[in-house]
């Protein structure tokens, strides 16, 4: 497969770009570039390469921490420099019209 100027036109239309014509030339020429990698990597021989399911030797590594409240700030605090409050809520302007 290789990446002419009508693909080009039609992603240029697809994605709402107004490409010059030196962006159209090089952006073909990047995605033929990419395309041939590609097509090098189908040479590989893979057929005895496990298919990797997890980048970490073990599956039952995890590395996220425990949700802890810290730094919490007061209703009196979050509110004093806001515009308008009604001393519970920040008011806003209202942005969704439900006629």
């Amino acid at each position: 497969m290789t990446i002419d100027e009508q693909l080009i036109s039609r992603l240029e239309n697809l994605a709402r770009l107004e490409l010059s014509e030196e962006e159209r030339t090089r952006l073909m020429k990047d995605l033929n570039n990419i395309l041939t990698m590609v097509e090098k990597m189908d040479e590989l021989d893979t057929e005895n390469v496990a298919p990797l399911i997890y980048i970490n030797e073990s599956e039952e590594i995890h590395a996220l921490r425990e949700d802890e409240i810290a730094h919490q700030v007061s209703r009196e605090d979050a509110l004093r420099n806001a515009p308008k409050e009604d001393g519970v809520y920040f008011r806003v302007p209202k942005v969704i019209d439900l006629k």
